[in-house]
């Protein structure tokens, strides 16, 4: 049988001293050992398949190296699992492990779930939520180092700091990109106007409207709602029956499932994509963006980021590190990212 691996063996692979190994693996690298070194040292760990004795740091460190994170259905969410997978992430990174509980969208559930995982001793504490929304903070997340994941605090005096995506901002990029093929005459699905996000996304539409000196036509801007079906029946009250001068020439959506509906339509229509009509769709979701015929431009959601952000947010606070002393904010914007596909084109001839 194979001997397992050491932290000496960990040194000698990195060409550093064991020491340096114990600082970085045990989360407190920074400040102490070199970026350089540190990369060297993971690299090592892993290819060793070396990790610290988490008993062993517990008691040294008088910490159990637990965090708990508390979700509203982002468990059984293909897409939203990707905050906690990103955030898992960096909690193993730095030696940490994660203990998930979902409560099913049911917040009356909520309290008593973090209690149970104060109760587990974790060191501290994420709420991730499906889609931005707003969450009243559950009081025993103030009892340990906390951290929001893709929701904020509904408190007019936030408690915690949070992490969300720019959502203005993937906005106005998106319209940009659609504006620079020559496209002014353009659409936007929004979405439906009970989500935080919807509005902030039409901001941003409107936003590159102005910037280009332009004005958005607010009778271009349908809150449709979020579904395939939704997309289908929006492009059709924009393009049934309407004359190739008076209709638009790209529809913007709030998100994917919107696009694939547009397309449907267009297809119904007998209108090509992106020849006659150019389809940008929100959100990036795998085997939906990626697959379609023509493959869809759009904004990427950065829920992986958001999770590793959150949790690196969270660690610093945790740990000490010169990272949770800068932050003079309880805010983290991460940006989104446009992701050009087949979809989009220029502007055709009318």
């Amino acid at each position: 049988m194979n001997r397992k691996a050491t932290a000496l063996d960990v040194a000698k692979r990195a060409g550093v001293s064991r020491s340096a190994v114990s600082l970085v693996l045990n989360g407190r690298g920074d400040g102490n050992v070199a970026k350089e070194s540190q990369d060297r040292i993971r690299q090592a760990a892993q290819e060793l398949n070396y990790s610290p004795n988490a008993i062993a740091l517990s008691l040294r460190n008088q910490r159990s190296r637990v965090i708990g994170i508390l979700s509203d259905e982002v468990v059984v969410s293909p897409f939203d699992g990707n905050i906690i997978g990103g955030a898992d992430d960096i909690a193993r990174s730095r030696g940490f492990v994660t203990v998930v509980m979902d409560t099913e969208s049911d917040t009356a559930r909520d309290a008593s779930a973090i209690e149970t995982l104060l109760d587990r001793q974790v060191d501290g504490l994420m709420y991730v939520t499906v889609g931005l929304k707003p969450i009243e903070v559950p009081p025993g997340m103030l009892r340990v180092p906390s951290v929001l994941a893709n929701c904020y605090d509904a408190h007019p005096e936030p408690q915690l700091h949070h992490v969300i995506p720019d959502e203005v901002t993937g906005g106005r990029e998106a319209t940009d990109h659609l504006l620079h093929m020559g496209h002014t005459d353009i659409a936007l699905l929004a979405g439906s106007s009970d989500s935080p996000a919807a509005p902030l996304r039409v901001q941003g539409y409107r936003d590159a409207f102005a910037a280009a000196g332009l004005t958005a036509s607010e009778g271009r801007i349908h809150m449709a709602g979020w579904d395939i079906d939704a997309g289908f029946h929006g492009a059709m009250k924009l393009l049934d029956g309407v004359s190739p001068a008076d209709r638009p020439t790209a529809i913007m959506c709030a998100n994917d499932r919107l696009a694939v509906g547009v397309a449907l339509a267009a297809a119904r229509l007998g209108l090509n994509v992106p020849a006659d009509l150019s389809i940008m769709g929100y959100d990036d979701e795998t085997r939906i963006a990626d697959t379609m015929v023509p493959a869809l431009t759009t904004m990427a959601l950065p829920l992986r980021e958001v999770g590793r952000a959150a949790m690196t947010t969270l660690l610093d606070a945790l740990e000490g590190t010169d990272g949770a002393s800068k932050r003079t904010t309880k805010e983290t914007m991460v940006p989104c990212r446009l992701v050009v596909r087949e979809s989009t084109g220029p502007v055709p001839a009318r």
